[in-house]
């Protein structure tokens, strides 16, 4: 079960956060000291760091290499955003993207003969 929790967590983090909570809305609470704000706004625009900040969670607080984690969660979140927005600059009005093919070169002229 773990494992498959872990592929849905990768795949589909909003669904994974959101069942997470269902299932263990103590951990939310004691993560976010009781606050429902942080937990709504972490899932619609940071999911994973959202997702991992609560996994890694404990009464101490976050320790050594748990901040690498949510370091990486945080740069999975930032380049799931940047491509999204280079994939969709062609739809911006007035762009002009560069062409696919270089242009071919205009032909020698003529020598007279």
């Amino acid at each position: 079960m773990p494992c498959l929790f872990a592929l849905m967590a990768g795949f589909f983090p909003r669904l994974a956060t959101m069942l997470l909570w269902l299932a263990r809305p103590t951990m939310f609470s004691a993560a976010f000291n009781g606050s429902w704000l942080w937990p709504i706004l972490g899932i619609l625009f940071l999911p994973f760091t959202t997702l991992m900040f609560v996994i890694l969670w404990s009464p101490t607080g976050l320790t050594g290499g748990d901040w690498l984690w949510l370091i990486l969660a945080v740069l999975l979140d930032l380049m799931h955003y940047s491509s999204t927005a280079y994939s969709n600059r062609n739809q911006i009005p007035g762009y002009k993207a560069a062409p696919a093919t270089p242009p071919t070169p205009p032909p020698p002229p003529a020598q007279p003969m």
